[in-house]
């Protein structure tokens, strides 16, 4: 079982696909060796330094949290179907309008489009809220996914400065 990691007053949260093999394993969020996240959080800005996934916990000192749309842990995240997509972006709106961080973070474009039913999704920020958080689409930092590492830093980079803009 892997847990939300979520409080009141977040700048941001991450919300993962779902879990991997190496994160069900372990009980950490993004564990898998060649997954980029906390890499790529802490290029980012988000983090002062690069934190584990057994280290998960301390992003809330950063005001950050993380959840997932689905909680069945798969090798890929293609095994996901869209029932269970939609189910979680319901279930995730909900989780969101309870804490109302400053922006949701989903990462993936496929995913928010399935999971909120929106098509022609852009990259980055979203015309529709959540109450009054943001909603961002970034790329997935799976190893899977073929962006590189510094176009992963600066989509994460972007939301990063949109925050501090704010005075998150």
């Amino acid at each position: 079982m892997i847990n939300d990691i979520l409080a009141p007053g977040l700048r941001v949260v991450f919300c993962g696909i779902n879990p991997g093999k190496s994160s069900a394993h372990t009980g950490f969020h993004f564990a898998h060796p060649g997954n980029r996240f906390w890499k790529v959080i802490h290029q980012a800005g988000f983090t002062e330094r690069q934190l584990k996934p057994e280290e998960e916990r301390h992003l809330l000192d950063t005001r950050c949290g993380i959840t997932m749309l689905v909680e069945r842990p798969t090798v890929q995240a293609s095994e996901v179907d869209l029932r269970e997509l939609r189910s979680g972006g319901r279930e995730l709106v909900q989780k969101i309008e309870e804490y109302q961080p400053a922006a949701l973070a989903v990462l993936g474009k496929q995913a928010y489009e399935q999971a909120f039913n929106q098509r022609g999704a852009q990259w980055g920020r979203q015309p529709q809220t959540i109450g009054a958080t943001q909603v961002w689409v970034l790329p997935n930092p799976s190893g899977l996914n073929r962006a590189t590492l510094e176009k992963l830093v600066a989509a994460y980079r972007e939301l990063d400065e949109a925050l501090a803009a704010r005075g998150m």
